[in-house]
């Protein structure tokens, strides 16, 4: 089995490299240096030389708010790279494992939201990513789409590691308490993606769209709260509104996730959040 792993300097990537060296598969990770995804002829002449079982695509333009001025370019990777790389796996009968975004809903239902509900993307980020999945699903009946929020790792930059170091540095800081969601911790996810590869390998695949995130419910401000309590740093939070600190790319206020449907389909055991950030900040100095 040879799975191809892009975006691999990403959160999940790096997750997913250090997990391989515990899984008997063959792994080949990438990033845009050795493969382009927006570049289809480069997507193909790679599949074929290799012969991929899987692709996981780890690989996106995450800057919520720079995407705003750099529209051309999110459209490349997030909807053009995802439809090569669909086009590339339906050719070579392979499965591919796609990371959507919770941004993809922004319904304004304030209850967990399930794969069925009205999808209205608020923004260039959110709405290449909905695209992204659109063009996966149609080129490429054998796909799997993680929708997936707030995630966050000891690898790269992303709310846990500035809270981190802001919270040594400052007195006191200001962070969003009206924005609710779950933190996801990207090993997390990096090892459900393993997990369900396994599941296909013995022909229980279930393709389609599917919520993942830890378990449980929290704010910007929360989660801040809990890093603070955890680490001991002795910096003061105050709560703010979503309009106090504005920003290019508008946020959904609530991006819970409803995960029952791979819960049953994956037989998934989903960690709780609070015990997935402290594994993870255990590995913070």
């Amino acid at each position: 089995m040879k799975i191809l792993v892009t975006g691999c300097n990403g959160q999940v990537g790096s997750e997913l490299e250090l997990l391989a060296e515990s899984h008997d598969a063959e792994f080949i990770f990438t990033d845009s240096s050795k493969l382009n995804i927006t570049q289809q002829p480069s997507v193909n002449s790679f599949f074929e030389e290799h012969k991929f079982d899987y692709c996981i695509n780890c690989a996106a333009y995450t800057a919520v708010d720079k995407a705003e001025e750099e529209e051309n370019d999110a459209r490349y990777v997030n909807i053009n790279g995802v439809r090569h790389l669909a086009e590339a796996c339906n050719a070579n009968d392979a499965t591919l494992l796609h990371i959507s975004s919770d941004y993809v809903y922004h319904n304004n239902i304030n209850r967990p939201l399930k794969e069925t509900d009205p999808t209205t993307p608020q923004g260039v980020y959110a709405t290449t990513k909905l695209q992204g999945d659109f063009a996966a699903m149609s080129y490429n009946p054998k796909t799997i789409i993680l929708r997936t929020s707030w995630i966050y790792s000891s690898f790269g930059r992303n709310f846990i590691k500035t809270m981190t170091r802001l919270g040594k540095q400052k007195e006191q800081l200001n962070v969003v308490y009206d924005q609710v969601g779950t933190p996801t911790y990207a090993r997390d996810i990096a090892q459900t993606l393993l997990a369900i590869i396994s599941q296909c390998e013995k022909g229980e695949a279930h393709y389609g769209v599917f919520n993942y995130s830890n378990e449980g419910v929290t704010s910007w401000y929360d989660m801040a709260k809990e890093i603070f309590r955890y680490k001991k740093l002795d910096c003061r939070l105050n709560a703010i509104l979503t309009k106090d600190y504005p920003t290019p790319a508008v946020r959904p206020h609530y991006s819970v996730l409803d995960k029952s449907k791979i819960k049953q389909n994956y037989k998934l055991d989903i960690p709780h959040w609070r015990d997935s950030l402290h594994d993870c900040l255990n590995l913070l100095i």
